[in-house]
């Protein structure tokens, strides 16, 4: 195709290897240049893609911009180094998909999403899970009405590592099931509340700031309240064999569970409430649903809802870089509640999803 958007994708370790497959198998991009700073990684890329000649593979950033034409670029980075290469993408007048999170200061995030206005650019952020058939069918579910009056929301996201060794559990696992809430209930929280428990890396391994004071915490318990008073708790912990990723909202007439370790169910809605008789309750209408689910693959839907956004200049409805913003600032809300010991932490109410 003549009219195909070049783009360059940066970081190719465990997930940007995702990135580049799905890029290169969409018929709408050529994907031009792969910078990683392993040349052994640009060396197993182009063994498995089998890669034409004319890619530029290097471990250099600023070699981009001796490629012609380059639309857009994909950053699968560390978190720490998002801020400088994102500036410097959307100063060069590239389109970025950067990996969650957007990045670690919520100032910077701001900056970044006022950057890409002025500069009239894409800036979208790898929020995979936004882009699951389950999420989304859910969504529909919930904003129905079918669950009745909302009462409370959990999520339990456990497994037994990877150990992170630059953030803790909190940033490494929470932005999930956060993104996942906002999304089902259309709105940010404007209270949040986190305590944590450190056992593997304590104050004399402590690398960063987004971490309780003795430590990176491995264990996080989140209390998220939003403008309507429904309340979320989430269980985060990356040192527990028992894997669980699985969600769910609590209504006055049943509850919506995504259980994303359940291939043949993800997404169930469990019908049932109760009818008073005197001074008891009985459990009726007890049923359960499986829902049917679109296919396709959560990240190949975000590289093309990328694509699609470059292609018709629009921001993604889904996952734009304010939406990532939000994120982030509520990370570092749950963040310094985190270091206080549990002490609630009020956001503003800047913006409703």
């Amino acid at each position: 195709m003549t009219n195909q958007i070049k783009i360059a994708v940066i970081g190719v370790g465990r997930w940007g290897v995702h990135l580049l497959r799905n890029f290169l198998a969409d018929p709408q991009v050529n994907v031009v240049a792969v910078v990683d700073p392993h040349p052994e990684r640009l060396a197993a890329v182009k063994q498995q893609f089998n890669l034409d000649e004319n890619v530029v593979l290097t471990t250099q950033w600023q070699d981009l911009k001796k490629v012609p034409g380059l639309t857009g670029v994909a950053i699968a980075t560390p978190a720490t180094t998002h801020y400088a290469l994102i500036k410097d993408a959307l100063q060069q007048g590239y389109h970025v998909l950067a990996e969650k999170p957007l990045t670690l200061d919520p100032a910077e995030c701001r900056e970044l999403c006022q950057l890409a206005e002025q500069r009239h650019l894409i800036l979208m952020v790898d929020h995979t899970y936004l882009f699951h058939p389950a999420v989304e069918r859910g969504k529909t579910v919930v904003q129905a009405g079918k669950l009745g009056d909302l009462r409370y929301g959990y999520a339990t996201r456990t497994h037994l590592g990877p150990v992170r060794q630059d953030v803790d559990a909190l940033w490494d696992l929470a932005i999930h099931d956060i993104a996942i809430f906002n999304a089902w209930l259309g709105q940010i929280p404007v209270k949040v509340q986190a305590t944590g428990t450190v056992w593997l890396q304590g104050q004399a391994n402590r690398e960063i700031t987004h971490s309780p004071s003795q430590g990176l915490a491995d264990l996080v318990w989140l209390t998220l309240t939003y403008p309507d008073g429904f309340q979320v708790y989430i269980h985060l912990c990356w040192l527990n064999p028992d894997k669980q990723r699985r969600l769910g909202i609590v209504g006055s007439l049943g509850s919506l569970i995504f259980d994303e370790m359940s291939r043949s169910s993800p997404l169930t809605l469990l019908h049932g409430e109760f009818e008073q008789q005197g001074n008891q309750f009985i459990p009726v209408n007890q049923r359960q649903v499986v829902l049917e689910l679109e296919p396709g693959e959560p990240l190949g839907r975000v590289c093309s809802g990328f694509v699609v956004s470059i292609l018709n200049n629009t921001p993604s409805e889904v996952s734009s870089g304010w939406v990532g913003t939000q994120l982030v600032e509520i990370l570092a809300a749950l963040t310094v509640s985190l270091e206080q010991g549990g002490k609630p932490v009020f956001l503003n109410k800047r913006s409703q999803l």
